[in-house]
C-alpha cells in the first residue's frame, strides 16, 4: 500500500514566496515509515497563517503547504505504524516532538529539545512542514489523537485555538483560585475559547477587553464583565472589581505595545501575565523595585502551543460540550477569500477550510 498515491495530484494552499499565498495543484504526499496519510476533513485558519502570508522574513520555507490545525481520516499507514487503523478520525498535534528527549519524557512535548536550535520550536505542519490546507497530508503517527464522533470542523480548531489558551491558562493555575479575577485582552478566535475554558475549568471572575463590540457579544455568555479599550473608566473598573489590587491573571491575545502596557497596569502583585498574541509589541523589564510599573512577583511569559496532554484535555472538554468553538466555514477552493476576511476582521470565532 505504501506510496500508492504518490502519482496523484491534489489542491492545496501554498506559500509561493513572501506575501504570495495561492491555491495550487500539488503532488499528493507519499507516506513514509512512522507516518500516516490523512484525508483532510477540516483545516483551521488563524492569524499565524495571515502573518505567514504577509511576512517578508517568515521562517516558513517557500513552497510550504499551509495549515497547522488539522482534522482528518486515516487512509494509509506507513511502515511500522500499528497504533492506528484506516478510517480512524483524528487531529494532528502541531508540535512534532521527538518523544525521547528529557522534555518530551517529562510531558513537555511543546518544549522538545531536539529541534536543532535553542530558539527553534519543534517541527510544525503548515509552518516548517507541509500542512493540512489541502486534500491530503502526511503526519507522524505519534502526533495524532483520536476525536471519535466529534465534529472534525470543531476538532481541527482545538489543535491551536483551544490548545494554546488552555496551555497558557494551565501555566498560571495557582492564580485561578475562587475569588480571583482574570482579564482577557482580545476575544477573537483564541480569546473567545480562553473565556470558555476559564468558565469550564475555574471559578475565576472573567473580564474581557476588545475593540470589537461584536467579539465581546460573541463571548458574553462566558464573561462577567465586557469592556472596550476606549472606556475612560476601564482601569478604575478593574481596580474596583479587585478591591484595588488588580487582576490575578492577564491573558493578552493581541501582544502589541499598547496591550503590553495595559497588561502591566492591570496585573496585581504576584499575578501572571501571559502574552499569546503575535503583534510584535515590546515591554521594558526593569530590575529594581522603585519606579517599576510591574508589581513585585509578577510572572510574564510567552507560552507556546501546548502539550499532548493539553490537547487531550481540550478534546475532552469539547466532547462533553463544555467548550464550543465558533466556526465560520469556507470551501478549500475559497481559501484566499477566507484569508482576506480574517485579515479584515470579518471572522467571528475561527475560520475552517473544508476540502
Amino acid at each position: 500500500m505504501e506510496g500508492q498515491h504518490c502519482n496523484h495530484s491534489m489542491q492545496g494552499v501554498q506559500l509561493l514566496g513572501p506575501g504570495n499565498v495561492q491555491l495550487a495543484t500539488l503532488q499528493r504526499p507519499e507516506v513514509k515509515a512512522g507516518e500516516v496519510l490523512l484525508r483532510v476533513l477540516a483545516a483551521g485558519l488563524c492569524q499565524t497563517d495571515v502573518h505567514i502570508r504577509s511576512a517578508a522574513d517568515s521562517r516558513t520555507p517557500d513552497g510550504t503547504t499551509l495549515g497547522h490545525e488539522i482534522a482528518g481520516e486515516v487512509i494509509e499507514l506507513g511502515a511500522g505504524v500499528t497504533q492506528w487503523r484506516r478510517g480512524d478520525r483524528v487531529v494532528v498535534h502541531p508540535c512534532w516532538s521527538c518523544g525521547v528527549c528529557a522534555a518530551c519524557l517529562a510531558g513537555r512535548q511543546n518544549a522538545c529539545r531536539r529541534t536543532g536550535s535553542r530558539l527553534s520550536p519543534p517541527p510544525t505542519p503548515g509552518v516548517t512542514r507541509n500542512g493540512g490546507m489541502a486534500e491530503y497530508v502526511c503526519a507522524p503517527a505519534s502526533a495524532l489523537m483520536s476525536i471519535g464522533e466529534l465534529d472534525p470542523e470543531v476538532a481541527a480548531t482545538l489543535t491551536d485555538a483551544a490548545l494554546t489558551p488552555y496551555h497558557a491558562i494551565r501555566t498560571c493555575a495557582e492564580q485561578l483560585y475562587p475569588g480571583s479575577t482574570t482579564v482577557i485582552i482580545g476575544v477573537g478566535g483564541l480569546g473567545n475559547l480562553a473565556a470558555q475554558i476559564l468558565r469550564a475549568t475555574s471559578a475565576t471572575k472573567i473580564v474581557a477587553i476588545d475593540t470589537s463590540s461584536e467579539a465581546l457579544d460573541a463571548a458574553r455568555p462566558w464573561l462577567d464583565v465586557a469592556m472596550q479599550p476606549s472606556d475612560t473608566d476601564l482601569i478604575d473598573r478593574v481596580m474596583s472589581l479587585t478591591e484595588g489590587c488588580g487582576a490575578d491573571v492577564v491573558l493578552d491575545f493581541v501582544g502589541n505595545d499598547a496591550t503590553l502596557k495595559l497588561d502591566a497596569t492591570l496585573v496585581c502583585r504576584a499575578g501572571a501575565i501571559r502574552v499569546v498574541g503575535l503583534s510584535g509589541g515590546t515591554y521594558p523589564f526593569v530590575a529594581r523595585s522603585s519606579n517599576n510599573p510591574l508589581p513585585r512577583g509578577v510572572t510574564m511569559m510567552c507560552p507556546y502551543g501546548g502539550t499532548y496532554g493539553d490537547l487531550a484535555a481540550v478534546i475532552a472538554l469539547a466532547q462533553s460540550g463544555a467548550i464550543k468553538p465558533l466556526i465560520t466555514r469556507f470551501a478549500l477552493h475559497d481559501a484566499l477569500n477566507a484569508f482576506d476576511a480574517l485579515q479584515a476582521g470579518r471572522i467571528r470565532g475561527r475560520a475552517v477550510l473544508i476540502p
